[in-house]
């Protein structure tokens, strides 16, 4: 492959990275936009506080989809099916946050997007899917002992990077889910202090307009 084309995958990952799926969804089902209620994050966790579960649902999928397309999409480019060659697999790095920038600081919404967990977890399926069921499965277990979205995303933002150690020792793209990582972490820090104050809502509940 051409190494020029080949750096042309990261600007188009961020690209797909933008399309939020969030808004999109309320769009097509005659929803409020989700800046405009309860946490005003653009992501399923909050259009679930509208009551329509379909909607959620399909916001986290389309979320998670882009994610997972861009990374694969690039490894099926470089043939770089084992993580492994040197430009190769900086390249597959610089999709992996590239889409999940695009999710974070959207170009099409303003640069205000979402908080990147859906995303975050299509791009560890696109990784290897042993590592997203490890680390979906993480969430779960959280999510459904506690009901408390943010805390299991923290948690799978924590244990991801691990989980890849585990399974492919100190690779480059396990830089790349740390940093991933630590934004996540970064953009749940309204919602740590929410959980430390013991404000924070729990999934399923509504809020007020923000």
């Amino acid at each position: 492959m051409n190494p020029s084309l080949d750096l042309l995958l990261i600007p188009i990952a961020y690209l797909i990275g933008s399309i939020s799926f969030a808004v999109v969804v309320s769009k097509c089902m005659n929803l409020p936009d989700p800046h405009s209620y309860g946490s005003g994050n653009p992501g399923a966790t909050n259009i679930l506080r509208t009551g329509n579960k379909l909607a959620a649902a399909l916001t986290f999928l389309g979320d998670a989809l882009k994610g997972y397309v861009a990374v694969m999409l690039a490894r099926v480019w470089l043939g770089d099916q084992s993580l492994t060659g040197a430009f190769g697999s900086w390249v597959l790095c610089g999709v992996a946050l590239a889409v999940f920038l695009g999710h974070l600081f959207p170009v099409f919404r303003g640069f205000n997007g979402g908080k990147g967990v859906a995303t975050a977890c299509g791009i560890l399926f696109g990784v290897n899917a042993i590592l997203g069921v490890a680390t979906l499965s993480t969430w779960v277990i959280v999510a459904v002992f506690l009901r408390y979205s943010s805390l299991a995303a923290l948690a799978s933002a924590i244990f991801g990077p691990i989980h890849f150690t585990f399974l492919f020792g100190f690779q480059p793209m396990g830089i790349v889910l740390l940093a991933i990582s630590v934004l996540l972490i970064w953009r749940h820090r309204s919602n740590i202090q929410n959980l430390l104050n013991g404000t924070e809502s729990r999934i399923g509940s509504k809020k007020s307009k923000a």
